[in-house]
């Protein structure tokens, strides 16, 4: 056996008796100096257990350790004792009958839902990519070839965030066709190296280096980011470190729809600012000199879009961009 203090734990290693095998396991290193009380033990073996200099606990007594019966661990008297217990309790208190009836019905239920088991992460992760292979990547050889050569997508995209608007579901883009940029209600900042230097950086790459033909900015219903800037104050401190700041890049949008339907409820409010706030996305996208190069050349188009998942629509349009005609004076 061999051990070593690291950062105050010691790391022991140790040959079990009929195995070959090192095993390792990290414990606390315990340090205590002994008092001129204690000076006769001094001369022990120094693998002796250190004694406290003061006869007194350091830290308060840990809470007991309860040990759950899982119900597989619980034998049939168990369960028998529990049902004659509730028995005697229902005949002694009639007036429980209902009430325990219906609990009954609840704990049956959730013991005949297939969610009351725990949730694996893992095992979702690798049953997704099974299908993916099995279904999709080994029935089109072709396509993942293709692809392994590069990209060459058509569309790029600015989607929100949110897992119940995954732009490849609502438009079934097929790997390679779209070049997808996600966050927060699907804003497109203004130029700014600093700033916004990410999406700055993925507008450069799709316009000049992928040449995608169309960019298209997608709002949906019920946009968590969108109702977070109708609620947010303009000005004065913010109570998050980066989602106000983020969406007020859309300032412009509210601003719109609270002049235009002040007196409306709230959620129309935010309904309209849904598609508001890609407009000015669309607006935002014009301060980038490539992407106002490629308009002028007619290589690239904008596309403003609105999916509501409550209805199941999709509304799409186009930003109509032009130089007017020289004029002589």
């Amino acid at each position: 056996m061999s051990t070593a203090a690291i950062n105050g734990w010691c790391f022991t290693t140790s040959s079990a008796v009929q195995s070959s095998k090192k095993l390792a396991s990290f414990r606390p290193c315990v340090s205590a100096r002994l008092d001129s009380s204690s000076s006769s033990s001094s001369s022990s073996s120094s693998s002796s257990v250190p004694s406290l200099i003061r006869n007194e606990p350091v830290f308060a007594a840990p809470a007991p350790i309860i040990t759950p019966i899982l119900r597989e661990e619980m034998s049939k008297d168990s369960y028998e004792a529990a049902i004659d217990g509730l028995k005697k309790l229902l005949s002694e208190k009639g007036e429980l009958g209902p009430v325990a009836a219906a609990k009954i019905d609840q704990i049956t239920a959730e013991l005949q839902s297939p969610d009351s088991k725990p949730f694996d992460a893992v095992e979702r992760l690798k049953s997704g990519f099974i299908h993916f292979k099995k279904e999709k990547y080994e029935k089109d050889p072709a396509l993942y070839g293709e692809l392994a050569k590069g990209q060459s997508p058509k569309f790029m995209v600015f989607a929100c965030s949110d897992s119940r608007v995954c732009p490849s579901h609502v438009l079934d883009f097929q790997p390679g066709e779209a070049f997808m940029v996600r966050n927060i209600a699907a804003m497109v900042p203004p130029f700014d190296k600093i700033k916004y230097s990410g999406v700055g950086a993925a507008i450069e790459y799709a316009v000049l280096h992928l040449k995608v033909e169309n960019i298209v900015v997608i709002g949906h219903s019920a946009c968590g980011g969108i109702k977070g800037l109708m609620s947010f104050p303009d000005e004065g401190p913010t109570s998050t470190a980066f989602i106000e700041d983020w969406v007020k890049i859309c300032l412009p949008a509210k601003h719109k729809v609270l002049a235009e339907h002040g007196s409306a409820p709230f959620g129309d409010q935010c309904a309209q600012c849904e598609k508001e706030a890609v407009n000015v996305s669309l607006g935002n996208l014009l301060t980038y000199p490539f992407v106002r190069d490629g308009l002028v050349k007619k290589t690239l188009a904008l596309k403003g879009g609105y999916y509501d998942f409550v209805k199941g629509s999709f509304e799409l349009w186009g930003l109509e961009f032009g130089l007017s005609p020289p004029l002589s004076v």
